[in-house]
């Protein structure tokens, strides 16, 4: 906790307010030092950017700069100053402005001497909360940067993954000065739970810091059950040594672990445990069986502890799946069809998942990748070359992928093969479109030929029947409403030009002038003559 004063400045043009406030109240005994006092917003500035207080107190209304504009640019020198506003009556909506600028609070005139030390006081405290807090973010950092020496690392390090001589592994462990005995040692692999997908976009520092919160707590932890020490492994993973004689009670340490990291933070551990070694120089095959049983958080989704003896000691090799599914899977991503690709990947996990015993971890991701490079394949043959990057980024986040879980992964295949429908139906829809306008400005330049949906149909390459539906499908009206709509309105642009009926029916493909008024009166409720008269006669 901060021991410092908190530094006030004191403003208002009237002088009486000023040395009431900054005289008549015994400051000292509130852990307050006045460092100034200023008569107009200018002066005030300057003093404040001279001497830095934390607390401010100043009129609303003052020469060369009111209350609103000083808030604004003391927080823009200091944004952790506390403002407080000093206003009359007639100034309250004024003051509310200032509040919602960043002051904390203002005061009505006339005040008491205990009204202004009420409020300085719950400024004060806001200034020292703020202050403990960055105070106890530095010594976090430098606790950060006391902690676990690299060399002591290194020499663990080197006895778990190495099998050392009795001669060797008594000096690394007589170096290590570790406040435990040298037999029945268990060794526990702790990994956060799907850290690269959540955590890739934080920064160093707040990576560090969640390491080492996450540290603290298995430290404590293990320390209620019995002697241990931990390393940090990787980004994501801890080594943790501790004595314990059996499974069981490694098992419970282990389990409290998980329990307290997922009630005490947002995250969640996996964590795999060995069988104890007699001694030292068994430390590293506890330390692999570990490891082995880590790897078996895939199928757990994490917040969960694996023992080896737990782990599938006979493998069925690379996992079976049906190709007739994988089938659907193509046919579904090539018609576009969202609800059948989801449900096909999901048939293809649950098959995965219901293998026993589980297939190994490594095992499983490769036949994800192979799911994604089927889709991927299906996909190059639908699309084109410049639509396909970001679905290949997904495939590579598969390939890439180092902490995944069964979830995770079926969830980022879906995520791939969901997108890939989108661009097949997008793409799909742009070329109806492409082959609608062609057809409609094909119809456009021949209004007087004989238009029929099987004449534009050749001209678009498709058949009668499917180039139908596609047109209404697209345009929202039949071909022959289409095609008779823009004879009509061609038909009135040459009404209205005084060419004669006869020669615009011709024109349009009407064989009989009776026959095109007929179809002219139907639609528009007139004859063209009657037309033609109405456009000339503006009635």
């Amino acid at each position: 906790m901060t021991t410092k004063k908190a530094k006030l400045a004191v403003i208002d043009d009237i002088r009486s307010v000023t040395e009431m406030i900054a005289t008549k109240i015994s400051w000292e005994q509130h852990g307050i030092e006045v460092i100034g006092r200023a008569r107009d917003g200018e002066e005030g500035l300057a003093m404040i950017q001279r001497c830095k207080p934390d607390i401010v107190l100043t009129d609303i209304r003052m020469p060369k700069l009111d209350g609103l504009a000083m808030t604004e640019r003391i927080l823009q020198v200091l944004p952790n100053c506390k403002i407080i506003i000093l206003s009359g009556y007639t100034d309250f909506e004024y003051a509310r402005k200032a509040v919602g600028l960043g002051a904390i609070d203002f005061v009505k005139k006339p005040f008491t001497i205990q009204e202004i030390v009420n409020v300085t006081l719950k400024a004060k405290a806001l200034w020292q909360e703020e202050e403990n807090t960055r105070l106890s973010i530095d010594r976090l950092k430098r606790d950060i940067e006391a902690s676990m020496p690299a060399l002591r690392q290194e020499y663990l390090n080197m006895l778990l993954q190495f099998q050392a001589s009795p001669a060797r592994a008594a000096e690394l462990w007589h170096f290590l000065q570790l406040d435990m005995p040298p037999e029945d040692l268990t060794v526990m692999a702790v990994e956060i739970d799907d850290f690269q997908h959540k955590y890739s976009g934080h920064s160093v520092q707040e990576i560090e810091l969640i390491r080492f919160s996450l540290q603290n707590i298995l430290e404590e932890t293990i320390g209620g059950y019995t002697q241990g020490t931990l390393f940090r492994e990787t980004s994501r993973r801890f080594v943790v040594l501790l004595h314990a004689v059996d499974r069981t009670e490694s098992m419970r340490i282990a389990e409290a672990c998980c329990a307290n990291i997922a009630s005490y933070t947002k995250f969640t551990v996996s964590i795999g445990v060995g069988n104890p070694a007699a001694g030292v120089t068994e430390l590293s095959e506890s330390y692999r069986q570990a490891c082995t049983a880590l790897s078996y958080h895939f199928y757990s989704g994490g917040n969960a502890v694996l023992h080896v003896d737990a782990v599938p000691s006979v493998h069925s090799g690379q996992p079976a799946y049906s190709f007739k599914l994988e089938e659907t899977l193509v046919f579904a991503l090539q018609s576009g069809n969202r609800d059948m690709v989801q449900d096909t990947i999901d048939k293809l996990v649950q098959e995965l998942a219901g293998q026993h015993p589980y297939p190994e971890p490594e095992q499983a991701v490769s036949t994800f990748v192979v799911w994604a490079s089927v889709i991927n394949r299906t996909l190059r043959g639908s699309l084109p070359s410049e639509k396909l990057q970001l679905l290949e980024e997904g495939v590579r986040a598969i390939r890439l992928t180092t902490d995944g879980s069964l979830q995770r992964l079926s969830a980022l295949l879906k995520e791939i093969a969901d997108e890939g429908c989108r661009l097949i139906v997008d793409d799909r829809q742009n070329e109806s479109q492409k082959i609608i306008r062609k057809a409609t400005a094909y119809i456009l330049t021949h209004l007087g030929d004989e238009l029929t949906v099987n004449r534009c149909a050749k001209v678009v390459n498709l058949s009668g029947g499917y180039f139908a539906n596609l047109f209404k499908r697209e345009t929202g009206v039949t071909f022959n409403h289409y095609v008779t709509h823009e004879r009509l309105e061609r038909a009135k642009k040459l009404l209205v030009q005084n060419v004669p009926v006869q020669d615009i029916a011709a024109e349009l493909g009407y064989e009989h002038r009776r026959y095109f008024s007929d179809v002219f009166k139907k639609h528009t409720g007139m004859t063209p003559s009657e037309f033609k008269e109405f456009y000339q006669n503006g009635t």
